[in-house]
């Protein structure tokens, strides 16, 4: 009897390109801390401190870019975080730099945005969306900035208009002379600033890898705010977890708010007065877009300190309700981001990594072929893989306490991935579930973990 497969193989990106970027030493995909890649549903991008490289890894999309971004040498700056942006008729890149600089490039190459986030680090690029539904009357869509005490939010709609205005200029008669103009330009930025918003989250010390989770409630006292709040969940050296409500705000604050009720009249004065300087002080600073960005207010909502452990890495569930956190000690951590609450635990599992994935557990519905069936999103239950290279294994969890549905066994070298989220995708489109992807370091083949328990 033949043994059954749990991968299916999708593709390769072994080309002469990947020897700039280390391909043929052993380790170099999963032992070089330098070199980062995102996956796309048909494209890797790769890169080191200086380069990134994008490869069609299936039949139909076998193409190659290389983008070397200019950096500056006096700084010593180099590519620190990378990711896709998937829009419906436009995909990008984005890239996060050492100087705290984001830098947004086309598929030919192009630089098509630039712009300072904060002076320091990305240490990472979230892009992430919660669908519309019955409960929300929004999506709700953004790309997550991560520093070692800062986290930047940035809405997907306000890059999507900003690529949309790109596209529309590419297209246009006069596309060659803008283009002229624009690379004259310092700062790739002729599109306008994306608006952003920006907490300090350093309260428990710097953090290693963070998240904002989703909305949450606004506090007791300001229950009649129109403000909305966010949830970020922090993890670092200092504190393994930390929780924050970041409020949209930079501005309100409970004492502002109170004042504001008591003395309205010499609040409003000395508002008024505020802004008549900070106008002076904008007008007569010619580089004003380039200062740090003001802090809205990030308030602590619990933290878990215990030395030594320190948190590593944290993945998001698709809704963000649950987080999985690997820590120093060999342990992961899974975190109802909602109550705060760590709800299960697992030991031994040092230098792991964390994805989830959805699995079909419908056994009637994987296993009929008598008619056809598009599964829905009710058809799937959520997992969590986790890759083990010391033990040489992924293994699929049912979420939240469910049993170990499966254990896969895969070569050295192998690297877990998973496509980045795609904006704005329809809710009467077919459901497409969370998938995770192995990329192998020797052969460059990347395969795709079956959805099906009875494969």
């Amino acid at each position: 009897m033949a043994r059954r497969s749990h991968k299916s193989q999708l593709g390769c990106i072994a080309c002469e390109e990947l020897s700039e970027l280390g391909a043929g030493k052993e380790g170099w995909l999963v032992d070089n801390p330098n070199l980062l890649c995102a996956l796309d549903t048909h494209s890797v991008a790769l890169a080191n401190r200086s380069t990134i490289l994008v490869i069609g890894w299936s039949d139909s999309d076998g193409s190659r870019l290389k983008i070397q971004p200019e950096l500056s040498p006096t700084d010593a700056e180099y590519i620190s975080a990378i990711e896709w942006l998937v829009f419906e008729e436009i995909r990008v890149i984005v890239v996060g730099t050492s100087c705290g600089y984001l830098l947004i490039f086309s598929l030919g190459g192009d630089l098509i945005h630039q712009q300072m986030i904060h002076p320091g680090r990305v240490l990472k690029l979230r892009v992430r969306g919660t669908k519309r539904d019955l409960i929300q009357d929004a999506s709700l869509e953004e790309v997550c900035v991560v520093m070692p005490r800062v986290i930047a939010r940035l809405d997907g709609s306000d890059i999507q208009n900003m690529l949309q205005q790109w596209l529309q200029e590419t297209h246009s008669q006069f596309w060659e002379q803008k283009s002229k103009r624009r690379d004259s330009e310092h700062f790739g930025n002729s599109y306008g600033r994306l608006p952003y918003q920006l907490w300090n989250v350093s309260k428990y010390g710097t953090c290693a890898d963070a998240a904002i989770t989703g909305i949450m409630p606004p506090p007791l006292m300001e229950l009649q705010s129109s403000q909305r709040y966010y949830c970020a969940v922090t993890i670092g050296e200092d504190a393994v977890i930390s929780a924050f409500r970041l409020s949209e705000d930079k501005n309100r604050s409970l004492v502002g708010a109170i004042l504001s009720k008591v003395v309205p009249a010499a609040f409003s004065t000395i508002a008024s007065f505020s802004k008549l300087i900070w106008r002076s002080k904008q007008t007569s600073t010619k580089k004003s877009d380039q200062k740090p960005q003001p802090f809205a207010q990030a308030s602590p909502l619990t933290c878990l300190k215990d030395h030594p452990r320190k948190g590593e890495k944290l993945t998001l569930s698709p809704s963000g309700t649950l987080a999985a956190i690997t820590d120093s000690l060999g342990r992961i951590l899974l975190l109802d981001t909602q109550a705060l609450v760590v709800v299960r635990l697992w030991k031994g599992y040092r230098d792991a990594s964390c994805l989830f994935m959805e699995m079909l557990v419908n056994k009637d519905i994987a296993s009929s072929s008598s008619t056809y069936y598009e599964p829905v999103k009710s058809d799937y239950c959520l997992c969590l893989a986790i890759h083990a290279p010391r033990k040489g294994i992924i293994e699929i969890w049912q979420m939240r306490t469910g049993p170990r549905l499966r254990t896969i066994q895969c070569t050295k070298g192998s690297k877990m991935l998973q496509p980045t989220y795609r904006f704005g995708a329809s809710m009467s489109s077919p459901y497409i579930p969370l998938e995770v992807f192995l990329l192998n370091e020797d052969s460059g083949q990347i395969s795709v973990l079956n959805r099906t328990l009875n494969l």
